[in-house]
């Protein structure tokens, strides 16, 4: 049977786990995921765990949390005074907001707490600093 190698176009389904068990992500009920391997679509462990499997095969990988959104970095920790956040803002912990960068990109941010003088923002990847297991099953290649 053909193994699926970096450059090939595959299809899989996943179940995406938390330590704790809980989901954070699954193609159930959906179509297949596609991914081309190697091309950076996906987090480095995902796309490494695909390579090798056969159409139909199935497993289970823990992926660390370098190979998947790295560490929780600090400094893309924020505190940014309230008297600068629009008046019609009502942040709430909790909510996710997009905010402009230095260089005048656009960040997804979550307001992580507020005090009466700041709101604190993320903006690492609410996957970062965790490690992940997926189940996976690959179900074609293109």
């Amino acid at each position: 049977m053909t193994q699926a190698k970096k450059g090939d176009k595959v299809q899989v389904n996943y179940k995406g786990y938390l330590d704790d068990g809980t989901i954070f992500d699954s193609s159930e009920g959906k179509k297949p995921l596609d991914v081309v391997l190697g091309s950076g679509t996906v987090i480095p462990g995902f796309d490494a765990a695909l390579v090798g499997m056969e159409v139909g095969s199935r497993k289970t990988v823990k992926i660390p949390m370098d190979d998947a959104y790295g560490k929780h970095n600090a400094e893309l920790v924020m505190q940014v005074p309230k008297d600068q956040i629009p008046p019609d803002l009502k942040p709430e912990i909790g909510q996710k907001l997009q905010v402009g960068g230095a260089a005048g990109e656009l960040m997804a941010v979550e307001v992580i707490d507020l005090t009466d003088d700041f709101i604190v923002l993320d903006a690492n990847p609410p996957l970062s600093g965790k490690d992940l297991t997926f189940d996976l099953e690959l179900v074609a290649i293109a």
